[in-house]
């Protein structure tokens, strides 16, 4: 098994100000942290008309939410498929904290330069080979409060890659027990209370696995957000031993779209079996998150629920809608 825990981990301030520690976790002085912190989980931003919107909505949602943290992920903010240095930073401009990613990391030329720079604070799934370009988890300090973001990629209906429960699993040993004589258990693991702040990106195709991973990690982890399918879900909840979930986030792209691309193209692909390069539309930009709010005491989510917008200012000069069929 390939392992994916990590033992220097950069921790990047609110601030911008980014320092190392050899285990990635701090001595927090509970006394002067605040009650709870509020964290905005924000679904694959897709392409120009997600960046956008991105730009317009996310300012106003800061401030109307008292958002402390922002998350988003950016797989597909470079024409729809991978991120590049220009994307992420203006994402980051855009006022997004830390940037997730996915099966489509690797797609633009600059992928390596981009999870080079520790200010775009681009994450790629930790369970890729450790020898990729990139870190699959990264740890920043909100309001006193050190919170480590971890992305994690899901096997079924993927492509072959290293299994994401055990690799989850590296990264928590290493999270809790850094410096001990010997490994503990899983169970171990699960026994420890004041666990760390962590917050996990699951980027996975099937509901199964992401409900699995959910309650693998309940208990273990602050929050298991899942994305990829672009299509929000009703499912949010605060899972036992506190830790919130969703099974999708959903996007920030498009409406009228087949999840975010064109859809005569889209449509033309499942009819005629041909492959059809998809743009991604005009029109209506829907907007998709969800609001965490975590205890920093104690390392837990104690809600959880769904930030969804329509962005109607966006440019619908393009098609918005399939009108005529296919012979």
């Amino acid at each position: 098994m390939t392992d994916h825990a990590t033992s220097n981990v950069p921790i990047h301030d609110a601030d911008g100000i980014t320092r190392t520690t050899t285990t990635g976790q701090e001595a927090v002085d509970h006394s002067t942290v605040p009650a709870l912190v509020r964290v905005l989980m924000v679904g694959d931003v897709i392409g120009s008309p997600g960046r956008r919107s991105l730009e317009r909505l996310l300012p106003r949602i800061r401030s109307e939410l008292r958002i402390d943290l922002v998350i988003a992920n950016g797989e597909n903010s470079a024409g729809g498929k991978g991120i590049s240095i220009r994307t992420a930073r203006e994402m980051r401009d855009a006022g997004v904290d830390v940037i997730t990613t996915g099966n489509h990391v690797w797609t633009q030329a600059d992928i390596d330069q981009a999870l080079g720079d520790d200010d775009l604070r681009i994450l790629r799934p930790l369970n890729f080979p450790v020898d990729l370009p990139g870190s699959g988890s990264l740890s920043i300090r909100v309001k006193g409060t050190i919170i480590t973001v971890v992305n994690l990629i899901g096997r079924v209906f993927m492509n072959p890659i290293d299994d994401p429960f055990r690799a989850i699993d590296a990264l928590l040993l290493n999270q809790q027990f850094s410096g001990s004589p010997s490994p503990p258990s899983t169970q171990q693991v699960r026994d420890v209370g004041g666990r760390p702040i962590t917050i996990v990106d699951f980027h996975a195709e099937a509901t199964s696995e992401k409900v699995a991973m959910g309650w693998y990690l309940a208990g273990r982890v602050a929050a298991v957000v899942g994305t990829h399918t672009h299509v929000p879900t009703a499912d949010t909840r605060v899972l036992p031993g506190e830790t919130g979930y969703v099974t999708d986030l959903g996007m920030v792209g498009p409406l009228d779209s087949i999840i975010g691309a064109e859809i005569e193209p889209t449509l033309r692909r499942f009819i005629t079996q041909r492959s059809a390069r998809a743009q991604v539309p005009g029109g209506p930009v829907t907007f998709n998150a969800v609001l965490l709010e975590l205890d920093p005491k104690r390392g837990t989510c104690q809600s959880i629920a769904r930030v969804d917008r329509l962005d109607t200012t966006a440019d619908s000069a393009r098609a918005r809608a399939y009108r005529e069929p296919y012979a």
